[in-house]
């Protein structure tokens, strides 16, 4: 039973991945400033290929969220290669935080006068905060983790 969930995370983490990738694939063509653009010029907006490259920290951390389930599926939770893989992904989800809250100030200070970034902003302050929640969560799960597997070294000694 414990293989079968495993598995079923691994296969929700892999859809997740697929389905951010089919939006970073086709939300550029159908922003407003894709209109009358050819492919080259859209996906060579310096603004889409800062979001292309922010992104890669969200599939690093899902990489290594990956792997963790595959700790856990070997049942080797207690090493210091699934404290390695939490601290990975506190630090991708910390860089991707500043990289949405630059994101947001750069829309916010250099915006077209028309237009209305509020809406990029609230986005940009969610994600923010979730990306916050996540990295405070892989923190919290290495600390105790890491005193976990002190604490079995340090009872794996006086026995």
């Amino acid at each position: 039973m414990k293989g079968v969930s495993i598995l079923f995370l691994q296969a929700v983490i892999v859809l997740i991945g697929i389905v951010v990738l089919a939006i970073l694939i086709r939300v550029p063509l159908t922003e407003g400033r894709a209109t009358n653009r050819d492919l080259f010029s859209i996906y060579a907006d310096p603004f889409i290929l800062y979001g292309y490259a922010a992104s890669i920290a969200f599939f690093v951390a899902l990489y290594k969220a990956f792997k963790l389930l595959g700790y856990i599926g070997q049942n080797k939770v207690f090493s210091s290669d699934s404290v390695n893989t939490l601290k990975s992904i506190k630090h991708c989800a910390i860089v991707l935080s500043v990289l949405i809250v630059l994101a947001g100030l750069y829309i916010r200070l250099f915006h077209d006068k028309e237009d209305d970034p509020a809406g990029f902003i609230a986005l940009c302050i969610v994600t923010t905060f979730v990306s916050i929640v996540f990295a405070t969560a892989a923190a919290i799960g290495e600390k105790l983790l890491q005193n976990a597997i002190d604490l079995k070294a340090e009872n794996d000694l006086t026995i």
